[in-house]
């Protein structure tokens, strides 16, 4: 059996450390006991494998306990005995090229004397190869802690390619921000409920003649990250042809589950319906649009919204207001998409606390509840329903669209899937508008809000291509390393 490391720690510190600490922040509070054991029995185990990092990192941990004077490490021989192991700490070089500096209690032979190594190339070197392998050992303890916490190697690995993604569209992310920020026209967090996060955006187009159409937009984020400034980039280039955007926010998890951000996107229509005539919207040319779980809670509202008109319950708004529902990028059918979600590394566990259990995926599924026969009634009151999806989208199968308008064809709504070939679940969203010129998605969007405005398409045919936001190389970067 083998013999576990121990790692006395003492108070004390090094007079040499002193110095540091001086100009220092305090140091941060040690690691719990149980950390320490567990990262323990880590090396002590593959030592027994004879794993060459473990040893690495047992030098490492050695080192680390720096507050004692003395390390006794007991590791287990070949032969399976333990040999006992006393070591006298060492300066390391940093501290041999420290100028002369007396202690605290004037003693001579603790001082460190700059003619003991002279400064050097080859201590620049030591010092770098130092640096190199401590940062190795402790991204490989990182990557270990973070296993243990149960963040998988799948995090770790979207959590990367996120970081690679980011930098590719960090230009047009930085244009668009200051867009977002200084551009008169925006409305940010107008208050449209009493709730947190109770906000909505409005992008208000420059020429104010005449009442405009509306998109309300709901945006995506996987139930847990959506934010109202995501519909920027979308508010801007809509605005540009006529439309006002109403990016509407919404209470995430944990702060909120399915039930709560149900309640707010529906409470962000009730307030663009009955108020956007203040701003020169049109209330009786509204479309409601949602993005990725933005889309699924869009869903989700109007085909609650049916069943409460279909009840004659008491409702703030009504679906005969909102000309046609757009959908991009989105899932209807929760049943569905649990497992390929926890593939994904939206765990299993976390998803249904989301969803608030097994029992209520049937609520929180679009696409089953419109089958259910008591649903008749309610499924008529649908307004006409448009899902976009790429089919290069692995977030979400663009399945998850096709199936859905299938079904509503075959319960009589007007519904139809549109898909753009090899798009993923960012290039319809993100890099496809930051490219400029003209945008597939973008254009059959806008052809459907304007389809009975011939001056309005007329605009559209000699307005002039969008600007480019990003060089095309950096965006079929983030095209090939975009982990959604």
């Amino acid at each position: 059996m083998a013999s576990k490391t121990l790692l006395p720690i003492s108070m004390k510190h090094k007079r040499g450390a002193a110095i540091a600490l001086d100009h220092s922040p305090p140091p941060p509070p040690p690691f719990p006991r149980s950390s320490i054991l567990t990262a323990t029995t880590m090396v002590v185990k593959g030592i027994e494998n004879n794993d060459v990092s473990a040893r690495l990192l047992s030098r490492s941990l050695s080192s680390s306990s720096s507050s004692s004077d003395e390390v006794k490490t007991v590791l287990p021989s070949k032969n399976g005995n333990a040999i006992s192991q006393k070591k006298r700490r060492r300066r390391n070089a940093s501290e041999d090229s420290l100028p002369s500096i007396s202690n605290d209690n004037g003693d001579d032979d603790d001082r460190v004397h700059g003619d003991d190594r002279k400064f050097s190339s080859s201590s620049i070197g030591e010092d770098v190869r130092h640096v190199a392998s401590e940062t190795f050992l402790l991204t490989r303890l990182f990557l270990t802690m973070l296993s243990y916490l149960g963040i998988g190697y799948k995090w770790i690995i979207q959590f990367l390619a996120l970081g690679c993604y980011a930098v590719m569209i960090f230009p047009g992310v930085i244009q668009v921000g200051y867009y977002y920020f200084f551009d008169s026209q925006i409305r940010r967090s107008i208050v449209y409920g009493d709730k947190p996060r109770n906000r909505l955006d409005l992008y208000i187009p420059k020429d104010s003649n005449g009442p405009k159409p509306v998109v309300a937009f709901i945006t995506g984020g996987a139930w847990i990250i959506g934010y109202k400034a995501w519909g920027s980039l979308l508010g801007k280039q809509l605005s540009e042809r006529d439309i006002i955007v109403a990016c509407i926010d919404y209470r995430n998890f944990p702060q909120g589950t399915m039930s709560d951000m149900l309640a707010d996107a529906s409470e962000g229509i009730s307030f663009v319906c009955n108020n956007i005539s203040k701003w020169g919207g049109d209330p009786d040319k509204i479309y409601l649009m949602g993005q990725s779980a933005g889309a699924h809670i869009a869903a989700c509202a109007i085909v609650e919204q049916a069943i409460k008109e279909a009840a004659k319950e008491e409702v703030s708004w009504s679906l005969s207001q909102i000309k046609a529902y757009f959908g991009l990028s989105g899932g209807y059918n929760i049943f569905n998409l649990v497992d390929h979600f926890h593939n994904r590394g939206l765990y299993r566990s976390i998803f249904l606390s989301i969803m608030e259990g097994e029992e209520s995926l049937k609520r929180f599924s679009p696409e089953v509840m419109v089958q259910d026969p008591n649903m008749a009634d309610a499924v008529k009151l649908l307004p006409p329903i448009v899902l976009f999806h790429g089919t290069g989208d692995y977030s979400i199968p663009s399945d998850a669209s096709t199936s859905f308008a299938e079904t509503l064809k075959k319960l009589g709504v007007k519904a139809e899937a549109i898909l753009y070939e090899g798009k993923t679940h960012t290039d319809v969203f993100l890099q496809d508008p930051m490219r400029g010129g003209t945008d597939a998605m973008f254009e059959d969007l806008v052809g459907y809000i304007h389809a009975n405005d011939p001056e309005a398409r007329a605009r559209d045919a000699l307005a002039p291509p969008r600007r480019r936001l990003v060089p095309e190389f950096m965006l079929k970067l983030a095209h090939a390393v975009s982990p959604f």
